[in-house]
């Protein structure tokens, strides 16, 4: 299927394609023009037909997403574009900023038009100052060209839109914790519900997309929905851009079809793995799912359904590769960290489980973990998962029960054959007392 797909839709090899004149000259903004022809309902629909599924990690259907906006409010109406990308392993978004953003804005303003919605936020991760001004300069091109603001492209249509630089935290890729954000307040996840389409930002009814979710609308307009469903995996259809890093030769974003084989594109895509070293494991999907080990990807498809049949998902298709000298229980250790580091500490299982995790895999790291921290450590994950308002607890605990699972025998070969030996000491006051 590599070999023989060349047609791309949101990363093309088109040179200078963020320049609007360039995007124009191409087709851009012929997918909006064609929407406003339409009466909303019916962009939606074929957004609907296409099968169009999230790609923020949920895979959650996007025409489906926009029904559930009410057609008639007295409120505003918003939408939230997601470019709160902080999961590691995890790049795609900036590439669309820098090399298609019109790509993106046309989606956007699509997505807007199906919905009656007033006012689109973009929310961005404040790392990504580089990327905001080059946004932003295209967002500024398509104000002057009359692609966004009042009466779009003399219809009777209008909306706005407006770059949101976020504070750098991780939390605020969770739908309702953007919100909370964007608001100006803490960026703590909503207990659902009311859903955002019902009681969103400020209370108004608002709708939230991925980046590159919105950046796959305008092809669904230009060549219709059958096209677009029959573009890969028939139940995930689409293209996809995969961000693949780790022990590669080439690493990258690639855009390609759905349902392409993991191991197509660590060979084929990335020219294999540094030095021809055996693959030891593959998170697929960014830091937050689950691990597979090097023997089990031959014949692993890149799609929701094919990835959950092996018990893991496709995420943001964050490909990370790890070689065979690879220490699974550093790298372990490490995102393990960033979780304990971004959780909000609104919930006490992930406040105090994910700290508990770091700990107890640094004993290891440092010689002192036992063969009872095993077990430790796998309850401690069990017990976060399903008990938080968000799901940053079940990204914190799957990866340990991932390792724990395939990798169980290294944490053997490093655990101490005695139980450690406590350095708790009591304080004075709780020393038994001698009676004379």
């Amino acid at each position: 299927m590599i070999d023989s797909y060349t047609e791309q839709f949101i990363l093309t090899d088109i040179p200078n394609l963020h320049k609007i004149e360039i995007y124009e000259q191409n087709g851009g903004y012929g997918a909006l023009r064609k929407a406003l022809g339409m009466a909303p309902d019916a962009v939606t629909d074929e957004v609907k037909k296409s099968n169009l599924r999230g790609r923020g990690g949920a895979c959650f259907p996007t025409g489906l997403k926009w029904t559930f906006m009410p057609k008639q409010s007295e409120k505003p109406k918003y939408i939230c574009a997601n470019g709160d990308e902080s999961e590691p392993g995890t790049f795609k978004d900036r590439q669309i900023f820098e090399f298609s953003p019109h790509v993106f804005i046309e989606g956007s303003l699509i997505a807007a038009y199906a919905m009656g919605v007033q006012f689109v936020y973009v929310y961005i991760r404040g790392e990504y100052a580089k990327w905001i001004k080059l946004l932003q300069a295209a967002v500024d091109d398509a104000y002057s060209k009359g692609y966004i603001g009042k009466k779009i492209l003399g219809s009777g249509f209008s909306t706005e839109m407006q770059i949101y630089r976020g504070a750098g935290a991780y939390i605020c890729g969770e739908e309702s914790s953007l919100m909370n954000s964007l608001e100006g307040g803490r960026g703590y996840p909503r207990v659902k519900p009311p859903f955002p389409a019902q009681f969103g930002v400020w209370g108004n009814p608002t709708t939230i997309n991925n980046i590159e979710t919105l950046s796959n609308v305008p092809m669904i307009l230009n060549r219709g929905w059958e096209f677009y469903s029959k573009i890969g995996a028939p139940k995930h259809p689409g293209p996809l851009l995969y961000g693949i890093s780790g022990h590669v030769n080439k690493p990258g974003v690639f855009e390609l079809p759905t349902g392409v084989l993991l191991t197509d594109l660590i060979y084929k895509c990335c020219g294999g793995v540094k030095g021809n070293k055996k693959i030891k494991a593959v998170i697929p999907g960014g830091s937050s799912t689950m691990w597979l080990r090097g023997e089990e990807i031959e014949g692993v498809k890149m799609d929701a359904d094919s990835l959950k049949a092996v018990g893991t998902s496709i995420g943001t298709a964050g490909v990370i590769v790890m070689d065979e000298d690879t220490d699974v229980i550093k790298v372990l250790a490490r995102i393990s960290h960033f979780y304990h580091h971004e959780s909000c500490g609104q919930c006490t299982p992930c406040r105090e489980g994910t700290g508990w995790m770091e700990k107890i895999l640094h004993r290891f790291l440092d010689g002192e973990g036992t063969m009872q921290d095993i077990d430790l450590l796998l309850d401690v994950a069990n017990n976060i998962e399903g008990n938080t308002i968000c799901a940053l607890g079940d990204a914190a605990a799957w990866p340990v029960q991932s390792v724990i699972k395939k990798f169980r025998g290294e944490f053997e070969a490093r655990a101490k054959k005695t139980p450690m030996v406590s350095k708790y000491v009591k304080p004075p006051h709780l020393v038994e007392l001698k009676t004379a």
